[in-house]
């Protein structure tokens, strides 16, 4: 299934151009602003900056005003499992071999159980897309530094190198114990760990009696019931390489979840070529693919996140596949040529309008 808004592919730009670091998409809850149960029509929002990027969640039907803030917290003890910078996380522990090793190995060390989780559903995807998305890239992540005010194209030497590294061949999961062979292994979770994160502040709040709700960790937007009886959530994709008020589609959107993965998220140009931060672990450049960005919309947001990853890796007509091949899937891929296709009954399961602008949605 095809639509086009026929607007050409412009990979040449001009200025500087940056995101903040685990920005997807930036799918923007639209919120207005209790005492006693939060109801739809008076809804609390709580923002903070965490994860490098903006969090919001947004109470629509609640019976605790507080829970929004109390939810927020979570990111922060998340942050402190899953950093791959923080020299006090476990996974840099982990990276850097300073967790105690398993008694009687050399080579195994046991780490929390969400830790361990959020690593065996990455080595999953790792190997189901033949290393195309691979969690151990961290030693190439690492010298890719979008952030920087002036940033650069690294050393084709430090690339080679990097990509040799940048493989989860060898490491094994059982339960707690993670096993790496090489000496090199290192993770970047970054690419999945919103969407864990997501999903564990939405099992607080549903635990909590939270029954209508939003959360947005810079563009993984997960949505909780519906936005009021009969009313569903309205998501926004954002326009490729437009203003974030600009949108492609509108999306209605009950108890479900929307991430995306774009080459416009985080990317530089430097002598006409334009490096985004989707990087080809096989390569150690970005993936030159024919894919503009690719939306995932599923139950689990830490699924939408890996899949959106991994299908954009694949390409067009492997992601595609790929992602029909997944239950309770449904997928939006923008390609080069700026049109639109959708997962085989992706429009018998969603409803969506192509549109410029809707300001009513949660847009992107």
């Amino acid at each position: 299934m095809i639509s086009n808004f026929h607007k050409p592919y412009r990979p040449k730009l001009k200025g500087k151009y940056f995101f903040p670091v685990l920005f997807i998409f930036c799918l923007v809850p639209v919120f207005l602003g209790g005492c006693g149960r939060v109801k739809t029509d008076n809804p609390v929002k709580a923002t903070s900056f965490k994860l490098n990027t903006v969090v919001q969640v947004t109470l629509y039907d609640a019976p605790d005003p507080s829970l929004a803030d109390k939810s927020l917290k979570l990111c922060d003890n998340y942050e402190a499992v899953f950093s791959r910078t923080s020299k006090d996380s476990e996974l840099y522990k982990l990276n850097h071999r300073e967790l105690p090793l398993v008694q009687g190995t050399s080579d195994t060390y046991q780490v929390s159980e969400p830790l361990a989780e959020l690593l065996s559903l990455g080595l999953k995807y790792t190997e189901e897309s033949d290393g195309a998305f691979d969690i151990a890239i961290a030693p190439l992540t690492s010298l890719w530094d979008f952030t920087s005010e002036n940033p650069q194209v690294p050393d084709t030497g430090e690339i080679n190198k990097a990509v040799s590294a940048s493989s989860s061949k060898g490491v094994s999961i059982d339960g707690r114990n993670v096993t790496l062979e090489s000496p090199d292994t290192q993770f970047d979770l970054g690419a999945i760990a919103k969407g864990y994160i997501a999903d564990r502040m939405k099992d607080f709040l549903v635990s909590e009696g939270v029954k209508s709700a939003a959360i947005n960790l810079g563009g993984n937007v997960l949505c909780i019931g519906e936005k009021s009886q009969g009313v569903p959530f309205k998501i926004g994709v954002q326009k490729p390489f437009a203003d974030r008020n600009e949108t492609i589609a509108v999306m209605d959107i009950t108890d479900k979840t929307v991430v995306s993965s774009g080459i416009y998220e985080r990317y530089f140009e430097k002598d006409g070529t334009l490096y985004h931060h989707l990087l080809n672990p096989n390569t150690g450049f970005p993936y030159d693919n024919d894919l503009i960005s690719v939306t995932i919309i599923t139950d689990n947001s830490v699924d939408g996140d890996a899949l959106s990853t991994t299908c954009f890796a694949l390409g067009y007509e492997k992601g595609l596949a790929y992602a029909q091949s997944q239950d309770n899937v449904e997928a939006i891929f923008i390609t080069k040529d700026y049109q639109v296709h959708y997962t085989e009954n992706f429009r018998d399961n969603i409803n969506i309008t192509l549109t410029e602008n809707d300001p009513d949605s949660i847009h992107s």
